[in-house]
């Protein structure tokens, strides 16, 4: 797969997992991390004594535009994430018409990889792009991300209901034009983390 053509990464649905959390009524402010990014200096902020708290969110996307954004309550487990995939994997595909053949990019965090959800992937007949571990920079979603964040970030969400719902509006509203971008410049992305040796690139 990583030797294709252009067109290839066309027919990919890209996903991934994220936090944003919400801090008290007063501060207004939120910010966007990756789950296994939490604990690091440089993305800990002071919690606020009222409000706050967090939501999960699952997303993907094509070239074709954004598929489904979905939250995620409480722990998200093998069993939960499979749950999330039955009922948003095939009908993003179906939305963004990636046809029967496409493939479906996920991370390798243990519950993605783990057997019953492999399983589940080869009884639906779905291809799962073989991801290398340790590649962050590699997933064009999280521009995506950081585009999410600085549209709701500007809205000013109060409580979690708003955060969740200015994340799926916001979501909604980014371009077909930005997502066939994001995949259009891919072969680049690799190439400069290939050149990178698995480090940080500008991507």
């Amino acid at each position: 797969m990583w030797g294709h053509t252009a067109n290839m990464w066309k027919k990919v649905l890209w996903s991934d997992e994220t936090k944003m959390e919400l801090f008290g009524l007063n501060a207004k402010r939120s910010v966007w991390r990756k789950t296994t990014t939490a604990h690091h200096s440089e993305h800990t902020i002071p919690t606020v004594k009222y409000g706050g708290g967090s939501i999960k969110l699952w997303g993907c996307f094509s070239s074709a535009g954004t598929g489904k954004l979905v939250r995620a309550d409480g722990k998200m487990d093998g069993a939960k994430y499979r749950a999330i995939l039955e009922e948003n994997l095939l009908e993003s595909a179906k939305d963004l018409r990636l046809g029967r053949r496409f493939t479906f990019q996920q991370d390798n965090d243990p519950k993605h990889k783990a057997r019953a959800t492999m399983e589940r992937f080869k009884t639906k007949h779905i291809h799962v792009l073989e991801w290398p571990s340790q590649s962050p920079d590699l997933n064009p979603i999280e521009n995506l991300w950081q585009d999410l964040k600085t549209a709701v970030h500007k809205r000013c969400p109060s409580n979690l209901t708003e955060l969740e719902l200015f994340c799926k509006e916001e979501w909604a509203k980014i371009s077909v034009s930005r997502c066939a971008k994001l995949v259009e410049t891919y072969p680049k992305r690799l190439a400069a983390v290939i050149a990178a040796k698995g480090g940080s690139t500008k991507y």
